[in-house]
């Protein structure tokens, strides 16, 4: 299948991944965190894999190429939907795209063993800083953490017992994440995983 969208394609370890000036441009590291899920995925209760700003996919889309699932991909941004869509076709991929809010294309009593968060994660005042990007992309708010803080609630809401999640935050954050878990009374951080660009959490559920 062609794309039938304008925009560079990024190779992101075997998968042609599109994107344009509308969307977040992928990260090769952020490849560390589809790795991470792939190895939850392998070991994980039967169910599908729940990918949150999912942008145009790259992650959700490696984690399950490495290790067979079906994939479901929220994000709010109608431009980052279409090109996921495409790159998901492209790269023969089944994926169930929700457009809209996370909380309003997730049905409640949907639960998912493995959760993918990839939310924005840059401190509002810092955002002129990556002129590159687009804002809404990279806005995590004042403290760059308020849409990690929305991302575990659903994750306390959809994961299952016994299931994990792996987030991505900013290099900086991982001691204010950490007390963000921790008032989450059903989930703990399992492991950390730091890269220069970037760090990756493990969040379990424990009961």
């Amino acid at each position: 299948m062609i794309l039938t969208t304008s925009g560079p394609v990024h190779d992101f370890e075997g998968l042609a991944i599109r994107y344009d000036d509308r969307v977040l441009a992928p990260r090769d590291w952020t490849a560390a965190q589809s790795h991470w899920a792939a190895e939850l995925i392998r070991d994980a209760p039967p169910g599908p894999v729940l990918e949150l700003c999912a942008g145009v996919g790259h992650i959700g889309l490696l984690a399950v190429r490495l290790a067979p699932r079906p994939l479901v991909c929220v994000d709010a941004n109608p431009a980052a939907c279409d090109l996921l869509r495409e790159n998901a076709r492209t790269n023969g991929l089944s994926v169930d795209v929700r457009e809209g809010s996370m909380e309003g294309v997730l049905h409640p009593a949907e639960q998912f063993p493995v959760i993918i968060a990839d939310p924005p994660w840059v401190e509002q005042a810092k955002v002129g800083r990556y002129p590159e990007d687009p804002v809404t992309a990279i806005d995590g708010g004042p403290d760059g953490l308020d849409l990690v803080r929305h991302c575990l609630t659903l994750i306390a809401a959809h994961l299952t017992p016994a299931g994990s999640s792996v987030l991505q935050v900013g290099p900086t954050q991982v001691t204010s994440v950490r007390r963000l878990v921790g008032a989450h009374g059903e989930l703990e951080v399992g492991d950390v995983r730091e890269f220069t660009r970037g760090a990756l959490l493990r969040v379990d559920r424990t009961v």
